[in-house]
């Protein structure tokens, strides 16, 4: 019987390509030409026997064998850095800082925080939970190393994770008045979401007013959940009991969003911790878009 062997690289491209859905976002992650991302997908596929990308002129997405592969890909990986990890004789150690959009809270980067801490059980992991300026703005002033949040998509900066599109949310049974203001459910400066829905609404000249403020994701979509109002959100991190607002409705599109990680300037065994978790995080990026 022929045993199948999967190169760790080709499945870290694999990853790179499936939490993108972009080969050339895949590269600029891993620092690879285009060329050689194709390369290690195509060997991968050859390795397996089966597609695991359909690709035309509109994208790319997973087949069915891709989305088995992602937890095959993850679950070789991880070994592979353990064993690595074991025979080099190397323990992260110190204190790391890490901040994430609160976006996260309902998908499955706990259960990414958690391996973690249970693979590196030295390192003494902080997490806050804040919108993504507030995040940025500590983490630039040296009090966070990490940071995991939202990045709109004319910025640059940071390691993609994912990108993906903001929309309008509500409750199924909201029904917008095109005489009266949009009511909105709303973060507070800096959120970016707020910006972005402020601003659109402007461009397109619609009235609107503040139905709801909260720094809190569940404080927001209770009360879209209620029918107070509608909120900008990532279309991947729609919450439970909310939809998207119908096209009919004349709300003007939100654009792009992308989720990145930064780092901050710290060295030594900060730096090596702080490398450490970003690795885990990007190796489980597409969890990060599914709901627990």
């Amino acid at each position: 019987m022929t045993v199948t062997v999967y190169e760790p690289t080709q499945l870290r491209t694999f990853l790179a390509v499936a939490q993108t859905l972009s080969f050339t976002q895949a590269a600029r992650r891993l620092g690879l030409r285009q060329s050689t991302v194709s390369q290690h997908v195509r060997r991968l596929e050859e390795a397996t026997g089966r597609p695991l990308f359909v690709r035309d002129t509109h994208g790319v997405e997973l087949t069915e064998d891709g989305e088995a592969m992602l937890g095959f890909a993850r679950t070789i990986l991880e070994a592979h850095e353990r064993a690595a990890a074991f025979f080099t004789g190397t323990r992260l150690r110190g204190r790391l800082r890490f901040g994430a959009s609160e976006d996260f809270v309902t998908t499955r980067l706990p259960e990414i925080l958690e391996a973690f801490r249970r693979e590196h059980p030295e390192v003494d992991l902080e997490l806050t939970v804040e919108l993504s300026g507030t995040l940025q703005a500590r983490l630039e002033a040296g009090r966070l190393d990490l940071i995991l949040a939202k990045r709109r998509g004319d910025e640059t900066g940071g390691e993609l994770v994912w990108q993906d599109v903001l929309v309008w949310i509500g409750s199924p049974r909201l029904r917008l008045d095109p005489e009266r203001p949009v009511p909105l459910i709303v973060f507070p400066p800096p959120g970016i979401t707020r910006a972005r829905a402020l601003e659109a609404l402007r461009e397109q000249g619609r009235p609107w007013r503040i139905a709801c403020t909260s720094t809190s994701l569940s404080a927001n979509v209770a009360a879209a959940r209620a029918g107070l109002g509608v909120m900008a959100h990532t279309r991947g991190l729609v919450p439970p009991g909310l939809v998207e607002v119908p096209a009919r409705a004349g709300l003007p599109e939100l654009g792009a969003v992308d989720f990145v990680l930064r780092t901050g300037r710290r060295g030594g065994a900060t730096q090596d911790a702080a490398d450490a978790l970003a690795a885990a995080i990007l190796a489980g990026g597409d969890r990060l878009h599914r709901p627990r």
